[in-house]
């Protein structure tokens, strides 16, 4: 079986995001991707990026055969 499981690695340990589908011993491999980065929030960066028609709430009168 082959399963992959993230986790981050800080201090000497690593912790893994959910549980292993382990009962018991198993052999790992251990890959590191690249250090952690904080996520910057950027919040109104989708302002003005997008936009939806006034009828977008409408009902579909396509689907009334199937109502």
């Amino acid at each position: 079986m082959l399963t992959s499981i993230r986790g981050t690695y800080e201090d000497g340990q690593i912790t893994l995001d959910e549980q292993p589908p382990v009962t018991r011993k198993a052999r790992v491999i251990v890959t590191i991707l690249d250090e952690v980065a904080k996520p910057v929030i950027q919040f109104g960066r989708m302002k003005d990026n997008f936009w939806m028609t006034d009828t977008f709430n409408d009902p579909i009168d396509d689907l009334n055969d199937y109502m």
